[in-house]
């Protein structure tokens, strides 16, 4: 006798638990009874009894008594998110949603933050997947098991790392399909768990807890400002590998680059924060061009704009341009040198106490003044801005908040993100550019084609800024002088 395609773990009578699904055309049609068997037993004790808790354990217990504070009576439910099907039976690399890594520190799919209601604030639970179950095959039979993708913590184990009582998961969807009394869920990352508060909750007040939370990370604290640093630090010696293979690259196309640049992003973090753009000549106009397909060639620029994620999720976000034989040419430094002074009137600018806009508006008024200047517009300076006409070669804004998503803070209300104050804490990125699409017919041929922007990430100190990303030259004989010191 054989356990038939799908494997039904043993179940108490009337528990309707789904089968484990073997793979259509796999090689082995079943499971004995025998090997079933065979499987239960013999293996060691695993359990993990010396764990410290993760180094974010004391932030991430301020932050959740803080949103605990702003909902007082009131369930809260932060879903980590699922995996995502990147064809048939292949998944996407998992990352945890921004909101629920910054709460736990933890990072494993199908996790879900609880903060149920109580007299003096909310009891907190974390809900994750238990280590594989032995006695029904799954830790083996099961495409996620983890003789496939690798072991879990137990429940215990989380306990300890997270400082917070993990329990299972997959009770979850039931609990909360009985919960009563106001519940807010912060949507987009878990289907089951939304459809089981689907009576429960609103739209409205679901984007009100995710608004609190984005604006929770406008300031960031010690941890989080120590983690930026060390992913700009890898971004820093991520160029400098970029730098040294510019010659693999002119033989290739702008793949090599976005390789080189991911083996640094891998080896000393989780991953790259976004898809690096590798923009060679005139790819370097695109803004987003992350194709990265196209030739490098020696008399060109390079447009690299790429920052390295850590493993705790926060990402560097740097811009420079570089000639790719190492010199720029008069037409590439005088656009060059106008991008670097807009850059350097912007990071002025930022200071605690000033209008978040300010540094845009520094950098942008430079850049407005040189295009009046080479009389690619009609001025005055004044005129241009109010009309917006140097956007045609500025496209873009100057900067954006940064942190555990690239652009971060997304949802915060606009009155305390655009329109709000710089404070201590802060990080952004000043990155002003011009673009001289290829077909611009406005401006003359010597400039078609040329793309520069130089992209540095700030942090707002309580004396005036801090500039993380310094240690990658900026100035246009500096970089001069780097590249070469690089290429021997």
């Amino acid at each position: 006798m054989t356990v038939a395609d799908e494997l039904t773990p043993e179940t108490p009578e009337g528990d309707a638990e789904e089968p484990i699904k073997q793979r259509k055309n796999g090689l082995y049609p079943g499971v004995s009874d025998e090997l079933a068997e065979n499987m239960k037993s013999g293996w060691a004790d695993t359990e993990l009894r010396d764990l410290e808790p993760v180094p974010q354990a004391a932030e991430t217990a301020a932050r959740r008594a803080a949103l605990s504070a702003r909902f007082p009576g009131e369930r809260l439910v932060v879903p980590a998110g699922n995996l995502k099907v990147r064809s048939n039976d292949t998944d996407y690399p998992f990352r945890a949603s921004v909101e629920y890594a910054y709460l736990t520190g933890n990072q494993t799919e199908d996790g879900v933050l609880v903060l149920e209601p109580t007299a003096d604030g909310h009891r907190e639970t974390l809900y994750l997947l238990p280590r594989s179950d032995r006695e029904n095959g799954e830790f083996w039979l099961s495409g996620q098991g983890e003789l496939w993708v690798g072991r879990r913590h137990s429940l215990t184990e989380a306990g300890t790392l997270y400082g917070i009582p993990a329990s299972d998961v997959r009770e979850l969807a039931d609990a909360l399909r009985e919960a009563t009394g106001p519940v807010r869920v912060v949507r987009g990352h878990d289907a089951g768990i939304e459809a089981a508060l689907t009576d429960k909750v609103t739209a409205e007040r679901d984007e009100e807890l995710r608004v609190v939370l984005s604006e929770m990370r406008l300031v960031k604290d010690d941890f989080e400002v120590a983690e930026l640093q060390k992913a700009v630090d890898s971004t820093v010696r991520g160029f400098e590998d970029v730098v040294k293979v510019l010659d693999k690259a002119e033989a290739t196309s702008e793949r090599y680059i976005e390789g080189t640049f991911f083996l640094r992003a891998r080896v000393e973090g989780n991953d790259v924060g976004y898809g690096t753009i590798a923009a060679a000549g005139p790819h370097a106009c695109t803004l987003h061009w992350v194709r990265n397909d196209g030739p490098v060639r020696s008399g060109d620029l390079l447009l690299l704009d790429a920052g390295v994620e850590t493993h705790t999720y926060y990402t560097a976000d740097v811009t420079r341009t570089l000639p790719v034989d190492g010199r720029f040419t008069e037409i590439q430094k005088k656009i060059y040198d106008a991008v670097y002074d807009a850059q350097e009137a912007g990071i002025a600018a930022v200071q605690p106490g000033a209008k978040y806009r300010d540094f845009h508006d520094a950098a942008q008024r430079v850049l407005t003044e040189r295009l009046v200047e080479w009389g690619l517009v009609e001025g005055p300076v004044e005129r241009v801005l109010e009309l917006g006409l140097q956007r045609r070669w500025t496209l873009h804004g100057t900067g954006h908040m940064l942190g555990m998503d690239v652009h971060d803070c997304a949802a915060a209300r606009t009155e305390t993100y655009v329109e709000g104050v710089l404070e201590p804490g802060m990080v952004l990125t000043v990155e002003p550019g011009l673009y001289f699409q290829a077909d611009d017919l406005t401006v003359p041929e010597e400039y078609r084609g040329i793309g520069v922007r130089i992209e540095d990430d700030i942090l707002v100190t309580r004396d005036g800024n801090r500039n993380l990303s310094a240690a990658l030259p900026r100035r246009s004989d500096e970089v001069e002088s780097w590249m070469a010191s690089l290429k021997g």
